[in-house]
């Protein structure tokens, strides 16, 4: 994994050496084992490495033979030595081992239709000389992050929004629509960032930029049919275990020690045993517990780890000592801009204890999207069912429910019968957060008129309703795919991996395995209201039935007891000094009553741990990236410490 960036001037004027080592340097913790530049009158490209494959050839920016093509790029493609093979025989000449040189050429084969041929995750910028074109392309599912922002001087671009931030050409104005998603959702949605001028690319688009023009397309989609057969279970099984094995079998590609994270929930379990059924050695597993037993999972991992006889290595997470106080500045900086799911935290500390003894580590993620693991997905199942059976007075009983209190049973989903069922998918994603009666009550008057017209669920609707499938749950899968997983779950586990120079790699994400998963019939993912269905079975075959029909537990911290603790008083200074209220943005009435509630009572009316971590994140980014000096100058986390500490 590496961090790149760069700049394409409209004129001919040159690139700063000096700009690019600043953005290069912004990038640090993504690549310490050496930097790379490229600059010429019009381009400059820079490059921060983490040696995975290669590691004495591997070196960017690299070039075609004569230079006319040059590419920066972060990631993995893991089908590189079937894809040279292929260029070889067509007539390519290779001076590397590496799958970024791959990508050169296959460019200079193929074109930007290229992409289409990676598997892995990725994302890079390509310089055509000759065409004076600049290519960004960005992994199919996200888990790689581009930036990027265009200027009167042309664009800039970068893995993180920090690196963009070097360049004094981009604006720096902050969002107040991007705020208002970021309290709905605890992120801010793609392709927005919190900045007005920088955006993110999309997951599976790529952008050219060429002779003064700026365009951004989509090559590849997630297609849910919603004609499977649930009476070919078996043979769907079958298929599942051979493509998971596969992806697995691909991702232990590397020239550096490798190993897993282990919770010993479904899905890094599944991962952990097809590792251990296809790699050469013992595997490694890394997994973190917390003091709070309601939020210790070792036990768990400890038993999938005896079963497996893998080489299991804990850590328990302790936030006295000002740990956990010391730590959340610094995850500010690492995220770039504001992020309130309080599992980076435990995501941190495991990426932390792993790059003790590894350089890549596979990761579960990507199971609960596809293959309906939370909560929600149960839910849409019950209300797709009220509709029916209530026919046309769904709605009218939907408005009758808004009498009920919302700790009522059921209440919430009885009122989402009054809404469209796009909108009642949206609307989940937002549970416990700032919801909209919240928000009304928090922002100032001002602010409020600001954001009159902002919709933070635009993104959700319109992912439901170009969803193929007519299954709800189909519906609500691709939703995820669109929204939570990209935003919300590839953010934290790239940023948090690439806090410590470490690898994170996604098997269940592999898009091979996605396109098989949408034409499984939701009826074998959610059955009997059994999350999961179809990868339980598969674990089945691998694992204890103990691990298998456990309860989820999401990877939470224990963040509403460390509110009251240890962080009390950086609450009280970053809510109550002041500076939060001369931002004009809340009611600090409202913020008062928040903290004085959740501080002194532990009712679970009165838990108001995530919206009170969403206003300390927000806080912590405004003195990072708006108060405090600019970006170039700022003192960064001691990267080396971070990563051995």
């Amino acid at each position: 994994m590496c961090g790149l960036a760069g700049v394409v001037r409209r004129e001919p004027r040159g690139v700063s050496v000096a700009l690019l080592e600043r953005m290069a340097t912004a990038l640090k913790h993504r690549g310490p084992d050496g930097f790379g530049l490229m600059t010429d009158d019009r381009v400059g490209l820079a490059h921060a490495r983490l040696a995975v494959l290669d590691l004495a050839g591997g070196k960017q920016p690299m070039g075609n033979e004569d230079g006319s093509v040059r590419l920066v790029y972060n990631g993995e493609v893991f089908n590189y030595r079937a894809l040279r093979h292929d260029l070889e025989v067509r007539g390519h000449v290779f001076r590397t081992r590496s799958d970024t040189e791959v990508i050169v050429h296959a460019y200079e084969q193929w074109g930007e239709g290229s992409v289409e041929r990676f598997r892995g995750m990725f994302a890079y910028a390509l310089w055509d000389e000759p065409r004076r074109r600049l290519v960004l392309v960005r992994d199919r599912l996200g888990v790689k992050p581009l930036h990027y922002a265009v200027t009167p001087s042309g664009v800039t671009f970068g893995s993180e929004i920090k690196s963009l931030l070097e360049d004094p050409v981009v604006p720096r104005d902050w969002s107040p629509e991007a705020l208002d998603a970021y309290l709905t959702l605890q992120y801010v949605p793609c392709p927005q960032t919190i900045y007005r001028g920088i955006w993110k690319l999309p997951p599976a688009h790529l952008l050219v930029a060429e002779n003064g023009r700026v365009s951004v397309h989509r090559y590849w989609d997630l297609n849910f049919t919603g004609d499977g057969d649930p009476s070919r279970e078996d043979e769907y099984l079958d298929r599942l275990d051979a493509l998971v094995t596969e992806s697995v079998r691909l991702r232990l590609v590397s020239d550096v020690p490798l190993g897993a994270f282990l919770s010993g929930g479904i899905d890094s379990s599944a991962v952990v045993a097809a590792m251990v059924e296809t790699s050469a050695g013992r595997v490694v597993t890394t997994s973190v517990g917390f003091d709070e037993q309601a939020f210790n999972e070792l036990e768990y991992a400890r038993t999938v780890a005896r079963h497996l006889d893998v080489e299991q290595h804990e850590r328990i997470v302790e936030p006295g000592n000002n740990a956990i106080v010391d730590l959340l500045p610094k995850l500010a900086w690492h995220l770039d801009e504001p992020f309130a799911d309080s599992s980076a935290v435990p995501t941190y500390y495991v990426s932390q204890a792993a790059r003790e003894h590894v350089t890549v580590a596979l990761s579960g993620d990507g199971g609960d999207e596809l293959w309906a693991g939370y909560a929600r997905h149960r839910v849409e199942r019950w209300e797709a069912w009220a509709r029916e059976w209530l026919g046309s007075g769904a709605r009218f009983a939907g408005r009758l429910a808004h009498r009920l209190p919302l700790g009522v049973k059921g209440a919430r989903s009885l009122q989402h019968l009054a809404l469209s069922p796009a909108d009642a998918c949206a609307r989940k994603h937002a549970y416990g957060l700032f919801e909209s009666d919240a928000r009304g009550a928090l922002y100032s008057s001002d602010f409020a008129a600001e954001v009159r017209d902002a919709d933070p669920f635009v993104g959700f609707r319109l992912a439901y309703e170009s969803c193929a499938s007519p299954d709800p749950l189909d519906r609500a899968l691709y939703v995820d795919v669109k929204t939570y997983l990209v935003d919300d779950i590839m953010t934290k586990v790239d940023k948090m991996s690439m806090a410590v120079s470490l690898e994170s790699r996604e098997p269940l994400l592999d898009h091979k395995l996605l396109e098989f998963a949408a034409t499984v019939p939701a009826a074998l993912k959610l059955k009997s209201g059994r999350s999961k269905y179809l990868l339980r079975r598969l674990l089945e075959r691998r694992i204890p039935k103990s691990i298998v029909d456990r309860p989820k537990h999401g990877f939470e911290a224990p963040t509403g007891e460390w509110l009251r603790g240890p962080l009390a008083p950086m609450v009280d200074d970053l809510l109550l000094d002041g500076r939060l209220r001369s931002r004009g943005i809340f009611d600090h009435r409202e913020v008062a009553r928040l903290w004085r509630e959740h501080r002194d009572n532990r009712r679970p009316a009165h838990d108001h741990r995530h919206r009170l971590w969403s206003l300390v994140m927000l806080e912590l980014w405004f003195r990072q990236f708006v108060d405090s000096t600019p970006a170039a100058q700022r003192v960064q986390p001691n990267v080396a410490n971070e990563a051995a500490a």
